[in-house]
């Protein structure tokens, strides 16, 4: 498809610009559809990329970096083996926590559900290797609100839950 080589620029909430290729961006739904790409074949021949900036203003520059590289490994290496694309988003996930949380909100905002995929499995991975609420608070740096009685109730309405 003669369109993938062509360059679109998106513009980040910092108003830094990234020029893509359309190929690597197709995996933005909403990228997509702000470029309003067509679904049917037929018209996809006769659309032109946009000539200007497609803004996304809730994604931040360094966000919308790592998602196009994201993206940009995804396209280029779909003939790779599962395990090498695998180990390279296990790598790619190895970030701080508000990077984490900013890639998540980008890639549901993005609509890349892959993307939004690893970094939840991610995150939910975090949350497995507590044992407890209070880890969880520790890990995530969760301030609890719930007074002891509140939480002694929390507990006896999800009893079921640590039976096993």
């Amino acid at each position: 498809m003669a369109h993938n080589d062509a360059d679109i620029v998106l513009r980040s909430k910092d108003e830094r610009e990234f020029k893509v290729k359309f190929g690597i961006a197709l995996m933005s739904e909403t990228i997509k559809a702000l470029a309003s790409y067509p679904e049917e074949v037929e018209e996809q021949e006769e659309w032109n990329p946009p000539q200007s900036a497609i803004p996304l203003p809730p994604v931040e520059g360094n966000i919308l970096e790592k998602v196009i590289e994201y993206c940009t490994y995804h396209s280029e290496n779909q003939e790779a083996k599962e395990d090498e694309r695998d180990a390279w988003d296990k790598k790619f996930a190895q970030v701080d926590d508000d990077t984490l949380f900013s890639l998540i909100l980008a890639a549901n905002y993005l609509d890349i559900k892959p993307l939004l995929d690893l970094t939840c499995k991610t995150v939910a991975g975090y949350i497995r290797e507590c044992k407890t609420p209070q880890e969880i608070r520790r890990r995530f740096n969760i301030k609890n609100d719930f007074t002891p009685e509140e939480e002694e109730e929390v507990r006896k309405e999800n009893a079921w839950c640590e039976e096993r």
